[in-house]
């Protein structure tokens, strides 16, 4: 009957869980001495090191300060 049908379906674990080991294509797309061979160089950011992202900033800052004095000066 319907009330079986019920108490069957509340008895069996329907919300497992997640997986006991994730796994990621970027994992499964390599081979394993792919990340051993990698070095990560704190110093080198996405292709940019730390001193050209500290000047950049330093550009940016200082403009930003030349045109809040403009600002003030002439309005």
């Amino acid at each position: 009957s319907d009330y079986q049908q019920l108490g069957y379906n509340l008895r069996i674990n329907l919300f497992q869980g997640g997986p006991l080991k994730s796994r990621s294509l970027m994992r499964d797309s390599y081979t394993p001495d792919i990340f051993q061979k990698a070095v990560i160089d704190p110093r080198y950011w996405h292709g940019r090191t730390i001193n050209e992202l500290g000047r950049w900033y330093e550009k940016y800052f200082l403009d930003l300060n030349v045109q809040k004095a403009m600002k003030e000066k002439y309005g």
